[in-house]
């Protein structure tokens, strides 16, 4: 096998590598969970576990489908299979700007006119994170918060009172949370239906629902901390 097809394969197998090896770590950027947590969140725990294992499943078949189908190609149909494949899963790990129809949501506070010195609300990485989930539940492909380009690998934690996504602050409401879904309508209605209004509403907080033909996410940016492979020889 020539140098650059053996440098073409070592890439896309790493890749796949990567897909696989960050599904294991979707819920690593959750906080952790009360002991005494009630039957609908063990549910949804559950639910939750089952897509992700699911996903799992569905990126191991299709690795094995890019490798049959490279061992049965000429070596420059090899070449561009490989080409194809990364510049797939470079789309597919947020490496690259997206574009397509979804829902647009913007959390934003809501205030009792009533009451008086009423604290600025904020999310929270637990409330962020369980809206997380349930946009992947019902069929997120792909998320952006603000500027920021969700991977598998997002952190979603507190440093020092505030809520971080990517390393970097979400900063103060509103907040605008883009998603890309082959059935944006079918989607809201699962987040219209969910509990996720009403617990946000205790924290007097709302979320905004509006489906678009046309959104715009950012890739992400930040490295990915992947060996860097060099081709040996001329």
């Amino acid at each position: 096998m020539k140098r650059r097809t053996q440098w073409l394969l070592s890439i896309i197998f790493l890749l796949i590598g990567f897909m696989v090896a960050v599904q294991f770590q979707t819920t690593s950027h959750e906080t952790e969970m009360r002991d005494t947590r009630d039957v609908w969140e063990v549910r949804e725990d559950l639910k939750i576990q089952q897509k992700h294992q699911q996903d799992l499943l569905e990126k191991i078949a299709g690795a094995d489908q890019t490798i049959e189908n490279y061992e049965k190609q000429s070596s420059r149909e090899q070449v561009e299979t490989l080409k194809g494949s990364i510049e797939t899963l470079e789309n597919k790990i947020g490496l690259q700007k997206k574009t397509g129809p979804g829902v647009e949501l913007t959390i934003r506070p809501i205030f009792d006119e009533g009451a008086s010195g009423q604290e600025y609300p904020s999310v929270s990485p637990h409330l962020l994170s369980r809206l997380l989930n349930e946009l992947n539940t019902y069929g997120a492909e792909d998320i952006s918060i603000g500027n920021e380009r969700l991977t598998n690998l997002t952190p979603v934690r507190d440093v020092n009172g505030s809520t971080y996504v990517n390393n970097r602050p979400i900063g103060s409401l509103p907040l605008t949370i883009k998603v890309l879904a082959e059935d944006p309508e079918k989607l809201l209605d699962h987040m219209k239906a969910s509990p996720s209004q009403d617990i946000f509403n205790i924290d007097n907080m709302e979320i905004v629902f509006e489906v678009r033909d046309q959104l715009v996410l950012p890739k992400y940016d930040d490295p990915l901390h992947l060996e860097i492979l060099e081709e040996a020889g001329g």
